[in-house]
Order: structure tokens, then sequence, then C-alpha cells
């Protein structure tokens, strides 16, 4: 059922981060009725809903929200919420006559949870933008990439999703918890470029300690220290170290048949490029596959660099079950882990309207209810 079974969450159709937030409260067990336009409006990346992974675990219904009757109906759903998830520009939700005062006014206990790149004010609150912009701004984009070269975009995970949408699922979440104290809900402002940065809370303290240097590749944790950096082996694929701590870093050098007295020390800066070098000759000699039963056992922090589809098929995540097939299509499984109450994919992402008239009737709106919002442009299949 999940930890967040008998939650209702009424989502506004979004894309991006807000999608993946109400993805990660259905794998875990909230009823979540997304709001959708009655047609595709064409947002961002073009994908066939069967694959648009990030909507499963979904009920839907339609209703155009630009006309007053469904805002009306919008409101009307809001009543019946625990929480409403929306990832407009600043003031579109206001324009539309769904402003957070007034869906509190009809439900004091809502959560309005919002999602936008820059944040609802500030200079740059209206501009529009995408995950490689806000996490420019945060400074992440600046930390990623190799030295001597331009900034490289790390997908869209740092903005979109652990800085958006994760961000909002935990905010949501905690307000929850409280208004369920306080009778009082309240309004979650996630930013993108806030998330972005709270993910490197870590390099700013490094910087301070003047740990961290502004140049890119330069550091222990860029790809800038030889132990913890890729490889290309024999084949043309590739390995991943990250042995830090001594112990661990004298077993790669052993897994590696290289000797401690012959190569610069670990921390010598000005040795690394003679020592990455070196680790890079040896890791051509042997083809992926021999390096990992190479490291089999090994504590050295070794991985092979794998592809989504080899992701899905390797022993470990295979054991885990990591990954599960939802109709046509493999993804990854709910997560975290609930010993006593764990999360699931409900069902594959549903078509436009799909189960919207039995999410009714589950969130306790009887037959001449059904009818009246229907009158108001709800509609489903």
């Amino acid at each position: 059922m999940g930890p967040l079974d008998g939650l209702r969450v009424l989502e506004l159709e979004a894309i991006g981060p807000a999608p993946f937030c109400c993805m990660m409260l259905a794998d875990m067990g909230a009823d979540v009725l997304v709001v959708e336009r009655p047609s595709d409006p064409g947002l961002g990346f073009e994908r066939a809903r069967w694959s648009d992974v990030m909507l499963r675990g979904r009920r839907s219904l339609t209703l155009d929200l630009k006309s007053k009757r469904g805002v009306d109906a919008a409101l009307a759903l809001a009543q019946r919420a625990d929480v409403l998830v929306e990832g407009f520009r600043p003031g579109v939700l206001e324009r539309l006559g769904l402003a957070p005062d007034t869906l509190l006014a009809r439900n004091p206990r809502l959560v309005v949870g919002r999602m936008t790149g820059w944040g609802q004010d500030g200079p740059l609150a209206a501009r529009a933008g995408h995950d490689i912009d806000y996490i420019a701004l945060s400074g992440a984009l600046h930390a990623i990439g190799p030295a001597g070269g331009v900034p490289v975009p790390p997908l869209n995970l740092v903005g979109d999703f652990g800085g958006g949408g994760m961000l909002l699922a935990f905010g949501i979440a905690c307000a929850v918890i409280e208004a369920r104290a306080s009778g009082h809900g309240q309004v979650v402002d996630a930013a993108m470029v806030e998330g972005a940065s709270l993910l490197t809370t870590m390099f700013w303290g490094m910087h301070a300690a003047g740990q961290w240097s502004a140049s890119r590749g330069a550091n222990v944790l860029d790809g800038g220290a030889p132990w913890y950096a890729c490889y290309e082996t024999g084949d043309g694929e590739h390995v991943a170290i990250g042995a830090i701590e001594p112990r661990f870093y004298a077993e790669l050098l052993d897994r590696l048949g290289l000797s401690p007295g012959e190569l610069p020390a670990q921390h010598d800066r000005a040795g690394w490029p003679r020592l990455r070098e070196r680790f890079a000759a040896v890791f051509r000699t042997r083809t992926r596959g021999e390096w990992v039963r190479a490291f089999e056992g090994s504590d050295a922090c070794f991985a092979p660099v794998l592809s989504f589809a080899e992701a899905a098929q390797h022993p470990h995540n295979v054991a885990r079950h990591a990954h599960v097939r939802v109709g046509d299509v493999v993804q990854p499984v709910p997560a975290p882990r609930f010993s006593r109450t764990p999360g699931a994919v409900r069902s594959a992402p549903s078509e436009r309207g799909m189960g919207g008239g039995e999410a009714l009737k589950d969130w306790g709106f009887g037959d001449e209810e059904i009818e009246a919002l229907k009158a108001m442009g709800v509609e489903f299949r």
C-alpha cells in the first residue's frame, strides 16, 4: 500500500520536475489524480504515453482550466485533496483564479506544492528557463566538466529531478506531517535553482576551507584526482574508480599490479598527471569484462560504467529487483525501500482521462456531484 496510502494528491499537468514529484508520491502509495488539458499541449519532448514513465501510478481526468467552469471544478476537486501540485510560472495559478489563498480558504488543510525554476519571486521569477539555466546560476554547472573544457550538463538530473521534483516531494511530505498536527496547510515554494544549490552544500564548505578549486577537473571529486575518475578499457568501454581512502587506494594498486614505490604518492598533486597516465595505460590492457573479473570481491571502489540497458541486467541490480517491467518499459523501481509498507508501481501511464471517474468516486464524490463536475467540463473515460 505504501507509506503515503490514503494521501490524496491533485496534480495540475506540467512537465519535468512536477510530474517526477508526483510519480514519487504515487510510488509511495499516494492517490494521485492528474488534471490534464483536453488535448496534448505539446509541452517539451514529445513521448508516447505508454513510454512516459513519470506518469506511472496516476489516474487522469481532463479539464480546461482557462474556463470559469473549469476553475470551479478544480476548486471542488481541491476541496477533497490533501495536496495540490502545480508547475506553472509564478502568477499563472493566481490568474487562473486558483491562488493559494483561494484554495486554502476552501480547504484550510491543503498543502500547495509549487514547482518553479527561479522561485515565486525575485528578479528572474517570470523568466523562462530549463534545468541547464537553473544549475548554471546555482554554481553547480560550473563545477562539472573536464579540465580545460566547457561545463558539461549532467543530463537534467541536478535541476529538474534532484533539486526540483525530489525536493518538492520532500517539502510536501514535511508539510503534510505538519498539517496533520496543526490542522493548517501551507504553500511549499520549491525552486530548482535553490534545490540545485542545496545539492552542492558540501562543496561550499570545502571551498570555504580552501579544499575546492574553482578550476574544473582539478579537485578530488570532479575527476581531477586520478584515483577518482573513469578510464577507457581495451575494448573501448569504461570503468570507474573511487579509491579515496588509503586502504582502498592500496587495494586498487594491488589489483592493477602496480607498486606504490614506483608511483607518485596518492595525494601528491604534482604527480597526478603521471599517475593518471599510468592508470590509463594499465586499464587499456584489458577489456571491461576482464577488469570486472580482476576486481571481483574487491574493496577498491571499482565499477564498470554501464548503459541503462546493461544496468538492468547487472547481477546486483537483478538480485535487488532494482528494475521492473511495466507494460513494455523496463524502469527503476520505487525508492527508497520500506520494510513494512513498501512502495510499488501501481499502474502504467494512463491515457488522458483514464480512471478519472473511478478516482472521483474514491474521493467521495456522489453521482450527482460527478454529473455536476461533468457539466463544469470534467471529462474522463
